[in-house]
């Protein structure tokens, strides 16, 4: 009996807890999410996964180097969020990735993508009343954002200790943004209003198009300085997309690059994930504070559109793109699309909605930069 009483205490399970058996159905049910409803999979699978890993008794996954013992394997990956190098990776993706044709056509969206960034300040406010510290409530608040990436640099800079939660609540309500942004946006709206029908974009050029880019860099990194590694490296994706000349370049920043950084971002990510640290009343108040941001953030990029409807009734704006200036992207952008072509079949919104969507991309840097600077992480 001492034997295999011996060779149980050799395996794994006389080490698994109760909270690891709570995180495996949260695993499940983020794998759920991701393959049965194909809500952000490329994102939501390596976390879950990372976030399995976490919950069992697994040894030399993420343990530090001792003396001349290397560290595990998720030590020097998760370094990739720890040195701040992954989120400005994944935004060199989305800038190779996005036409800011739209936004440059009709500069007027820039406004809703400025309106959706209520949310993160909303939220920020939520967060102190409900007791979190300003770097934390600051942190909890980008959610508000819809942007993974960015929630993660800011959590890392300011509150690393609720970078789990903030990451996992982040990229969970992006991916549920088909299920939260409908009713509000129908809640704020008409059906009359959401069968606007806008008019059509003029072609952006080129040499536009280039100049955008390198004037956006500019005026955001002298604006606020702590948000150059992200804008910086977004603009630089979308010149390397659009100058025409790098295109292996561009379709590797595009394919290889995020792709590679994705699996690694997700599973640190869900790495952190344990039972121990996810399983906390502060968790369950940062998922709620979440869905009040992306709530705050969509109604206020609508009513935005019906407040500058009022000023320039001429020139209509479909409020529901208003819903779009979260940076969901292009999600948001379909999700507009979507209840746009519910009111009236023939209109087609999405490349409408995404001038708002990618002013939020923007808009999100730049308040994470705003962030940092005001409440420190330098």
């Amino acid at each position: 009996m001492d034997y295999i009483g011996d060779l149980y205490e050799l395996t794994g399970f006389a080490r698994v807890t109760w909270q690891m058996a709570v995180m495996w159905a949260v695993v499940i049910g983020l794998f759920y999410l991701a393959i049965y409803r194909g809500f952000e999979p490329l994102l939501l699978i390596p976390i879950a996964f990372g976030a399995l890993l976490a919950n069992l008794p697994t040894e030399g996954l993420i343990n530090p180097p001792v003396g001349d013992h290397p560290g595990g394997l998720f030590y020097y990956i998760s370094q990739g969020i720890t040195l701040e190098i992954f989120p400005p990776l994944i935004f060199l993706g989305v800038g190779a990735l996005t036409d800011f044709g739209p936004l440059i056509a009709n500069p007027r969206t820039l406004l809703l993508g400025a309106a959706a960034q209520f949310g993160v300040f909303a939220t920020f406010f939520g967060a102190l009343f409900l007791g979190f510290t300003e770097q934390q409530a600051g942190a909890i608040g980008i959610i508000g954002g819809a942007d993974g990436p960015t929630s993660i640099f800011l959590a890392n800079k300011l509150a690393p200790e609720l970078l789990a939660p903030i990451a996992v609540s982040a990229y969970s309500y992006m991916a549920l943004v088909p299920l939260l942004q409908p009713p509000i946006m129908r809640a704020l709206t008409t059906r009359k209003e959401r069968a606007i029908r806008m008019r059509s974009m003029r072609e952006v050029s080129k040499l536009e198009k280039l100049i955008f880019a390198l004037v956006v860099t500019v005026l955001c990194i002298l604006l606020v300085p702590a948000a150059t590694a992200l804008i910086g490296m977004l603009m630089f994706g979308n010149l390397l997309r659009e100058c025409g000349v790098t295109e292996r370049l561009s379709k590797a920043s595009q394919n290889e690059i995020i792709n590679v950084v994705t699996i690694f971002l997700g599973t640190s990510v869900g790495i952190t994930m344990t039972g121990e640290r996810f399983l906390q009343a502060e968790t369950l108040k940062i998922l709620g504070l979440g869905v009040v941001a992306f709530g705050v953030a969509t109604a206020a990029g609508v009513l935005m559109a019906k407040l500058m409807n009022i000023v320039s009734p001429k020139n209509p704006i479909n409020p529901l793109i208003g819903s779009a200036g979260v940076s969901a992207v292009p999600m948001a952008a379909r999700v507009s699309q979507v209840e746009g072509q519910r009111a009236d079949p023939g209109n087609f919104l999405l490349m409408h909605a995404m001038g708002p969507n990618v002013a939020g991309v923007i808009g999100t840097a730049v308040v994470a930069g705003f962030l940092i600077a005001k409440l420190g992480g330098g």
